[in-house]
């Protein structure tokens, strides 16, 4: 398959590679962690690629040399526009813009940790909820008629306060209420790998907690 904006780009690794990623000696692209492990038999470096990531992009081992290279390609994804009457998310005041970027600093500063968690092989990924896909990922979103954030997400239909489960097992690293994203729940998969649920009606987990897709 193409390695392409919003995707993976995975990188076959050494053994070698894989037991220094499981002594912390993990490599980088752009500067970030990324996760190392056995997926489908294979040893691997999952890359998640931007949406702005298309060109010549490089891989580096933990001790800087080049582990791999290749070329991003852009993918085209497809237009929403949104109306909203709430004009807040449309264009916030000085104080909701200051709110809202307290709160993006919160929750990079939850991703930059990185954790050991016990996952030397790819999580078994599951539907947090069952229901229609209202949104899907990568969509460049307009809202009345202004460019905004391309989607970073995938939404789900879903009824008020119906359940939702951990997507694979993890430790829930941060929860909160915030201005986009309403009440929030960011799972750790362990080695700089993530979830992030939000819109929920009420969260009942904290930080620190186990989770598996058979808890909600």
């Amino acid at each position: 398959a193409a390695t392409v904006t919003g995707g993976l780009w995975l990188v076959p690794v050494s053994p070698d590679i894989q037991a220094e990623a499981s002594a912390g000696r993990v490599p980088t692209y752009q500067g970030q962690p990324v996760w190392v492990g056995q997926v489908a038999g294979d040893t691997l470096a999952v890359v998640g690629l931007g949406l702005t990531d298309a060109g010549e992009k490089v891989l580096l081992a933990a001790d800087g040399s080049t582990l791999a290279r290749a070329t991003i390609g852009e993918r085209a994804y497809a237009e929403q526009h949104l109306t909203l009457t709430q004009t807040q998310y449309v264009n916030p005041d000085p104080a909701q813009t200051a709110r809202f970027e307290r709160e993006a600093a919160e929750q990079k500063a939850t991703y930059r940790v990185y954790s050991m968690l016990d996952n030397a092989s790819w999580p078994s990924f599951q539907w947090p909820l069952q229901g229609r896909v209202s949104s899907l990922f990568g969509l460049r979103r307009f809202f009345n008629g202004e460019p905004r954030a391309p989607h970073l997400g995938i939404d789900i239909a879903g009824k008020s306060g119906a359940p939702v489960h951990a997507p694979a097992n993890g430790r829930v690293a941060l929860t909160g209420d915030y201005f986009f994203n309403g009440r929030t729940v960011i799972i750790d998969h362990g080695q700089g790998l993530f979830s992030m649920l939000c819109h929920f009606s009420e969260i009942r987990v904290k930080a620190g907690d186990s989770v598996t897709p058979d808890s909600v």
